[in-house]
């Protein structure tokens, strides 16, 4: 039997989706998406829709007192109904692989000293998956993170903000050597080659999660990648100060 092989692009160069290889899916941030959090953010990359939320509480964990910072830890969950297949309500490996991820990226952009005697909690709910829900729950949770700190410091419990840098992150891979931006799912489950990349707004990077699923890559390869992740990232990231650009109302 001969295996098919997913074709990246069609005659016209263009995606099964109509994109271009560089070409994001269509993004959106909806702020304040609900209104108990300190933070909300609903954001929507083509089928993929996460809900970010940043809650703050008074008090560090235990193993935090007396060390003078605050804290910021993730979670994230893919709720039953964003997929075809029921997701079941449990934190299994890859739910805390990815979850850890996010709050490493985060607390990449935010001073813990600063923050003082605070933790947030960013949490990351997937409403419904199609490709990139780390990616994406890495960017609205930056947005949710900004929001609930930019809230402290409007009520005077901070003198400022604690945030000191952007963050966002995209998915690339490679089909059949063709380097391609912002997989969904239909072409991640079909990648030789998928990483998942966080950087700052300033370009520098926060992690690389790679590997070769079909076939080994290149260094050159490799660059590739990188340099169509870090255009990526660019947008995102001006996407997100658009959004930033007005504070967020007060509570």
């Amino acid at each position: 039997m001969t295996e098919t092989i997913m074709t990246p692009l069609d005659a016209s160069g263009r995606r099964s989706d109509g994109r271009n290889p560089d070409e994001l899916r269509p993004l959106r941030f909806v702020r304040d998406y609900t209104t108990m959090a300190d933070g909300s953010v609903l954001v929507t990359f083509g089928g993929t829709r996460v809900l970010c939320t940043a809650s703050v509480d008074d008090d560090v964990p235990r193993w935090m007192r007396d060390r003078g910072a605050g804290w910021l830890t993730a979670e994230y969950s893919m709720l039953p109904g964003s997929s075809p297949q029921r997701i079941a309500r449990r934190a299994g490996g890859r739910t805390k692989e990815i979850q850890r991820l996010i709050g490493r990226s985060l607390r990449m952009v935010i001073d813990l000293q600063a923050l003082g005697k605070f933790q947030i909690t960013v949490d990351c709910d997937v409403l419904q998956a199609d490709g990139g829900t780390r990616t994406a729950s890495i960017c609205g949770g930056y947005l949710a993170l900004h929001d609930a700190v930019t809230r402290l410091a409007q009520k005077g419990v901070l003198s400022g903000s604690p945030m000191t840098g952007e963050c966002a992150a995209v998915s690339v891979g490679l089909i059949d050597g063709v380097a391609l931006l912002d997989l969904p799912y239909r072409e991640d489950s079909n990648a030789d080659v998928d990483f998942n990349v966080v950087m700052t707004g300033d370009g520098e990077l926060i992690e690389v999660q790679g590997t070769a699923e079909g076939r080994p890559f290149s260094r050159g390869q490799l660059d590739e990648l990188l340099d169509l992740a870090a255009g990526g990232i660019a947008e995102i990231v001006a996407a997100q100060r658009a959004v930033l650009a007005t504070p967020p109302a007060p509570r």
